[in-house]
């Protein structure tokens, strides 16, 4: 699969109402290029893939909106809604906050999001210059997977979220 097909089938993904392999995931994912960490920074709207993992349906009942990569030392990484649908940065759900890194995930070099305060990963690769692929990896998943799988869409009117919330 080549880019074009990648990011053709991804967006047909995004789109389908029901389940998707995570083999077919992992196809884009192997074919879309990598990510500098500097090159994500900014506010992104999420969604996710629905693969039967355990977390899926799990963000969207805590309404998750997406993630903020202020800097590479300052990361929202689970940016919700309250109850006034006001945007905050959910410290509780994702126990702190999160850096981003240049870490190895399957042979190679990629933007990645490490969590302050639990031992999970998310890997991020460019669908295009507003989508972003990701993939949640934690401390004890085999090789193989399952992983979590999602899509960050670079959000331009987003009016940034307030201080962290949930203690």
């Amino acid at each position: 699969m080549n880019v074009l097909e990648a990011r053709a089938r991804f967006q047909e993904l995004r789109e389908k109402d029901g389940m998707v392999s995570p083999a077919e995931l992992d196809q884009i994912w192997a074919a879309l290029a990598t990510v500098r960490p500097e090159d994500i920074l900014g506010e992104w709207k999420g969604g996710e893939f629905r693969t039967g993992h355990p977390l899926n349906g799990m963000l969207a009942k805590a309404d998750w909106y997406g993630k903020t990569f202020t800097s590479v030392h300052d990361v929202k990484p689970l940016i919700c809604r309250d109850a006034a649908g006001e945007l905050y940065s959910n410290l509780e759900l994702g126990k702190g906050e999160a850096s981003l890194w240049t870490v190895e995930f399957r042979g190679e070099a990629t933007a990645t999001m490490v969590y302050d305060g639990q031992p999970v990963l998310d890997h991020f690769k460019r669908v295009d210059d507003t989508t972003l692929m990701g993939i949640m990896n934690a401390k004890g998943t085999p090789a193989e997977g399952p992983f979590y799988y999602f899509f960050l869409e670079r959000d331009l009117q987003a009016p940034g979220p307030s201080a962290g919330q949930g203690s």
